[in-house]
């Protein structure tokens, strides 16, 4: 039971990152009036569909991310040419349906061959019905049918590429922003399950160490070291106790209620850093709210600073290839924290999606921050990049993206074959 809740657990961390980060797109896509044709979760065959509105909903075998389709960001599959003899269903006087294929099993519906055909800007169909030309108006969402498969038209101003680069840029910067905002309400939820810092107390004491010696105890309190307030800064403690190797040094502590002063002197470790021999752990208590406010964005900047931190030494080349993690080790990781439980599991939930907002931001082709970049080229320069350059500039970066993953993700796998953690 418990190895179900656990996975369990891991996939719904995994699933609600991507999910509100593809809903970012969608939302403001659709509120942009552009036609969103698909919202899959995961890339490859397709697991799960369904279909609500003018959107397919679809949950797809490989759970490496997601993506939101748009009308007129890729070519349509599905195209009517003139000569071509096709079946139109006609209702109010509009068209509805557009059959291509199995025009003998269709009743009720006008046969002909197109003689004339714009589904995008005037919206009609003309067809040569037994040597009569007949003209048609088409309904702003009909269906192209083929093969069994249902396709909406995208008139012109339904297409991503027709609407305003600040309406496009917000449909792609959505995405990340839907993840910021995940990650710092998913902080306040941490900080409201786990408390807010407000004191520091010793948790360990080293045998034969000066702490020991001098009788500090499990669950003091710390209050000053040297004179100096201490509160939650446990580095400004460390610093004080390791520049003071071989120097008598007093810890104020608060045991049982009363304050303790305490005499000991650091002993030099070998790069000559004071040390007294204590492990110190915060002691929490409940976060007023505007704690939980204030405490959610300063961890959101220290994550930020740190995720930064980590890109840094990338670019330099400053890592191994073990030091790089896929889905795999993502998962294994997840894993290991909803063990620990929810609140643990809350605190690396909101750390994944501020990674995944950054990440996508990333000036990488194929990644919304790439796509941001030519909006960008596009509002400076007064008209757009090359759609098929920037195309194949996105399906490269891909490519390699993949290739990636797919390079990290078997090394994570032979690390799990040998049993290295």
């Amino acid at each position: 039971m418990e190895m179900i809740r656990v996975v369990f657990m891991t996939v719904l961390v995994f699933f609600v990152i991507v999910t509100i980060h593809e809903w970012g797109h969608y939302y403001f896509a659709k509120r942009a009036g552009i036609l969103v044709r698909e919202f899959a979760i995961g890339f490859g065959p397709k697991l799960f569909s369904i279909k609500r509105g003018e959107t397919r909903f679809t949950l797809r075998l490989v759970p490496a991310g997601g993506f939101v389709r748009m009308a007129g960001e890729d070519p349509e599959i599905v195209d009517v040419t003139v000569g071509q003899t096709i079946a139109l269903r006609v209702k109010n006087n509009q068209v509805t349906r557009i059959y291509l294929d199995r025009l003998d099993e269709r009743s009720g519906v006008v046969r002909g061959e197109v003689t004339a055909i714009d589904l995008e800007k005037d919206l009609f169909v003309t067809l040569d019905v037994e040597g009569d030309q007949e003209r048609f108006a088409v309904h702003p969402t009909a269906l192209l049918i083929s093969r069994g498969k249902e396709t909406q038209i995208a008139p012109i101003d339904r297409q991503f590429g027709s609407k305003s680069v600040g309406a496009r840029a917000l449909s792609i910067f959505a995405g990340p922003l839907m993840n910021f905002v995940l990650a710092f309400i998913l902080f306040m939820v941490y900080i409201q399950m786990a408390g807010t810092p407000q004191g520091l107390l010793v948790d360990k004491v080293t045998k034969g160490m000066p702490a020991e010696q001098a009788q500090l105890q499990q669950g003091d309190l710390i209050d000053t070291v040297n004179g100096v307030k201490i509160g939650t800064d446990y580095d400004k403690m460390i610093d004080i106790i390791g520049a003071s190797a071989g120097k008598a040094i007093q810890l104020n502590v608060i045991r049982d209620g009363a304050l303790q002063p305490i005499k000991l002197t650091p002993i030099a470790d070998d790069q000559g850093v004071g040390k007294v021999g204590i492990t110190a752990a915060y002691q929490f208590r409940s976060a007023t709210v505007g704690e939980t406010i204030t405490g959610a964005a300063k961890l959101m900047k220290t994550m930020t600073v740190s995720i930064f931190e980590g890109f840094k030494k990338i670019i330099i080349g400053d890592f191994k290839l073990d030091d790089l993690g896929g889905p795999v080790r993502t998962a294994e990781m997840t894993s290991e924290i909803a063990r620990k439980g929810i609140t643990d599991l809350t605190s690396w939930t909101a750390l994944l999606s501020l990674y995944l907002g950054i990440f996508n931001l990333l000036p990488i082709p194929a990644l919304d921050g790439s796509r941001l970049i030519f909006l960008g080229l596009e509002a400076v320069r007064g008209r757009p990049v090359n759609p098929n350059r920037e195309s194949m500039v996105h399906f490269i970066g891909f490519a390699l993206i993949m290739l990636l993953m797919l390079v990290v993700t078997y090394n994570d796998i032979l690390r799990l074959v040998r049993g290295e953690p």
